[in-house]
């Protein structure tokens, strides 16, 4: 019987991934990162689509190169189409057709979003890792989304609740940004919680009917709060930064966990997950193993490498539709939002 080997592509935003799936388990899982955008505070979308197509052949290069795995091997090609930047995905996304045409073999479409939900079931060779069994409830929070999700199979998902405004991570980004701590947020962020104390200040927390999340009055009441303290003292962020941080971590936390107990207490679902890439936060990941702990839930955490962008999550999305026939007509194009 012969193998079925998948070629992933992942290229939504600001970094270059390629990925190869032999029958379900992953052979290579390759990521080009972008440091240009650091000096901006945040991603320029013409300056990331120019740096795919410099990363993109030595990437896919690479990742066939790690598996052992020829070209002419491939069963089919799995590429994001969206969400994302646009000028991003069509890098990706030219490339994974112009290699399918040329090999013959099919191209698999795969959401960026469901490709995160779906990171739980990447195998490695060696791998002993639960796989959440369905349904189950996911968080999937990153920089650009935040929703609670019903997954029911790999290819039925459900969005209890989402943001209305901001994501978790968009504003974590943009409080550390205020606070002149550099980009991406998130780890610095992380890294200075550790130290600091979570209840020295208190933050603005929404109220939000329903299983939907609101970020932005958090970010303006944040804002708002340093631009008095340092008026009072200019040195206020340099000498709180640690609580600063560990208070709005806090308060992130809080937010997020309100409505995952309370979608948990609606669906009657206690297996959850969590995905995307405020997933690697250390709160939050603290907060999910408080819940096992007690007894309320039974929780899936993915493993780093796989919380933010990587190819291998579109390569188990690809492999599951390959594996259903579900192919991707070439001409059908790019889009930048959607839903799941």
């Amino acid at each position: 019987m012969s193998h079925i080997n998948i070629l992933a592509i992942e290229s939504s935003c600001d970094d270059t991934s390629a990925a190869v799936m032999r029958d379900g388990i992953l052979l290579s899982n390759v990521t080009a990162g972008q440091a240009v955008h650091e000096a901006y505070g945040g991603v320029v979308p013409e300056l990331a689509s120019r740096a795919h197509q410099q990363n993109i052949v030595p990437v896919v290069d690479q990742a066939l190169r790690q598996a052992g795995v020829d070209k002419e091997e491939l069963s089919a090609v799995a590429v994001t189409l969206g969400p994302g930047l646009m000028g991003s995905l069509l890098v990706g996304v030219s490339f994974a057709k112009g290699l399918a045409a040329s090999l013959g073999i099919p191209l698999i479409e795969a959401n960026h979003l469901q490709g995160h939900i779906l990171a739980h079931f990447i195998r490695e060779a060696s791998d002993e890792y639960p796989v959440p069994p369905y349904p189950y409830l996911c968080l999937l929070v990153s920089g650009g989304n935040s929703q609670i999700v019903k997954v029911s199979a790999y290819n039925r998902m459900e969005i209890l609740g989402q943001t209305i405004d901001d994501a978790a991570g968009e504003a974590m980004d943009k409080c550390s940004k205020v606070m002149g701590l550099g980009y991406p947020g998130g780890p610095i962020i992380d890294r200075l919680a550790r130290k600091g104390n979570p209840e020295a200040f208190q933050f603005s927390k929404p109220n939000i009917p329903g299983l939907d999340y609101s970020f932005s009055g958090l970010k303006t009441s944040f804002l708002y709060f340093l631009r008095d303290q340092l008026e009072k003292n200019p040195a206020f962020i340099e000498e709180n930064k640690e609580d600063l941080a560990a208070s709005l971590e806090k308060t992130v936390v809080d937010i997020l966990m309100k409505k995952m107990k309370k979608a948990v207490k609606e669906t009657g679902i206690c297996h959850v997950a969590l995905s995307g890439g405020v997933s690697a936060n250390t709160g939050l990941r603290e907060a999910f193993r408080a819940q096992e702990k007690a007894g309320n839930w039974k929780i899936y955490i993915p493993k780093f490498s796989y919380t933010t962008d990587n190819a291998a999550m579109i390569a188990i999305t690809g492999y599951y539709k390959y594996i259903d026939g579900e192919f991707c007509p070439l001409e059908k194009s790019a889009y930048s939002r959607t839903i799941i």
